[in-house]
């Protein structure tokens, strides 16, 4: 089956769905906001597919991914919005507008823009390519004509988890030349912030303490992003790696035939560091 006969299935699947007659009584009854939280539950579960190298299954959670973009289209249809193939078309033209490098064989002549070149390959840089991208996305902001500041900080969704939000507000201010210049003045924010935080708690002052805490996560996820890592991701890792032996320790006291409640934490902290020394 051609690819474009596989999409015109799908959304014709999508359309008897929703159709009010003879559709699926739930598809029928779904809101742009009722499947947010679905969305997002897909997003995660084709995030941790990758990440536990589960790419057996990773063709059916990227179509459950999927169903989520031809759902959102088949109610902006309804409601005459756009439709699904405006959806491609749209992101035909921004990838094509966004990688000139790639797209326009004029790009190299064009010197309001940053190109440049990698001493190995003679390439546009992946600095200058991200740079790039910014510029021009600020250009399309302007292009829409809106009465408000334009602020880089303008399109970071604030519904992203916390994590991920901190690091690209932080990216985009580094964008504008707003960073430290390396690692180790990032470092010593972490310090300071601890210090700020010892400061709140010796001050029985819990408000304070609470905002310090705040700032010390901040901090925390610019020495990631510094690190070209993923804060969320590094989390995720540090949640998987605490579920792993905290299980472990729950196996060694099944098998001993111990409780919970009959053990104290000088006895938990040797089956967890016999846990740690498993790995």
């Amino acid at each position: 089956m051609s690819a474009e006969h596989s999409i015109k299935q799908l959304l014709e699947i999508m359309a008897q769905l929703r159709d009010p007659q003879k559709g699926c009584p739930w598809d029928r009854k779904q809101s742009y906001e009722s499947i947010v939280p679905h969305t997002l539950e897909e997003a995660y579960e084709v995030a941790d597919c990758i990440e536990r190298g589960d790419f057996a299954h990773l063709k059916d959670e990227l179509g459950d991914l999927l169903f989520q973009v031809i759902f959102y289209s088949q109610l902006a249809s309804e409601e005459r919005r756009f439709e699904f193939n405006d959806v491609v078309d749209n992101l035909n033209q921004k990838l094509l507008r966004r990688h000139p490098h790639v797209f326009d064989p004029n790009f190299a002549d064009d010197t309001s823009l940053d190109h440049q070149a990698d001493d190995a390959d003679k390439s546009i840089s992946e600095k200058a390519v991200s740079s790039n991208w910014e510029k021009i996305k600020q250009q399309e902001k302007r292009s829409d004509k809106s009465p408000l500041k334009i602020s880089v900080l303008d399109d970071v969704p604030a519904a992203l988890p916390a994590l991920s939000r901190a690091q690209k507000l932080q990216k985009r201010a580094a964008n504008v030349g707003f960073d430290w210049p390396n690692l180790a003045p990032a470092l010593a924010k972490i310090t300071e912030e601890t210090e700020e935080l010892h400061q709140a708690l010796e001050n029985n002052d819990a408000d304070n303490a609470l905002e310090e805490i705040g700032d010390l996560m901040f901090s925390c996820v610019n020495v990631v992003r510094h690190l070209k890592a993923d804060s969320e991701q590094l989390l995720r890792r540090a949640n998987d790696k605490f579920e792993a032996r905290f299980r472990k320790i729950e196996n060694m006291l099944d098998k001993q035939g111990i409780h919970w409640e009959d053990t104290d934490l000088s006895q938990l902290d040797q089956l967890w560091e016999l846990a740690k020394r498993d790995e």
